[in-house]
């Protein structure tokens, strides 16, 4: 795979900003949005297992479903992984960010720093995948009959309960 220049990446980025096609200050608001909008589903799940209170379950839905039309604006759903792999990057972005946060009120500044600088090179990736300055064409979904790359045959052998789960959970299947 031929890496791109940094020339040739920011006048790639220039060409999509005068073609109107891409506002990215507009589109870093709605990024930050879709990461609070992940922590809000998580947070919703939490509360829901810990009150026994399921109409946390109702709000987490009524979040993801709100969470999906937005990252739809970004991302094509239909390119291979980059849906979920956006999703990930956002949430790890969002995560990393906040226990830097953390790190940061606790004094631990240069592990803050560290986990500051990871946030941005995650969220970095994201902004790759987004203007498409990454080719993740080659991604594939694993074959529902494999229980994964390794697994060539499809064969069928007898499967784990670990092998169950990470069939049922998938967290690309929105």
């Amino acid at each position: 795979m031929n890496k791109p220049t940094m020339e040739e990446l920011i006048a790639k980025v220039e060409k999509l900003k005068s073609t109107g096609e891409l506002d990215l200050s507009i589109e870093e608001d709605l990024s930050i949005a879709v990461m609070n909008l992940i922590s809000l589903e998580e947070h919703f799940y939490f509360t829901a297992e810990k009150t026994g209170n399921n109409e946390y379950f109702d709000l987490l839905n009524q979040t993801r479903e709100m969470r999906k039309q937005l990252l739809e604006k970004m991302i094509d759903k239909h390119e291979g992984e980059t849906w979920c792999i956006a999703k990930h990057l956002l949430a790890t972005t969002m995560r990393l960010m906040e226990v830097g946060t953390k790190l940061q009120s606790s004094g631990k500044k240069e592990e803050a720093q560290d986990m500051f600088k990871k946030a941005y090179e995650i969220y970095s990736l994201f902004w790759a995948l987004r203007l498409k300055l990454i080719d993740v064409s080659d991604v594939k979904r694993v074959e529902d009959n494999r229980l994964n790359i390794h697994d060539k045959s499809g064969s069928g052998k007898s499967m784990t309960k670990e092998d169950i789960i990470s069939k049922l959970v998938d967290c690309c299947k929105e």
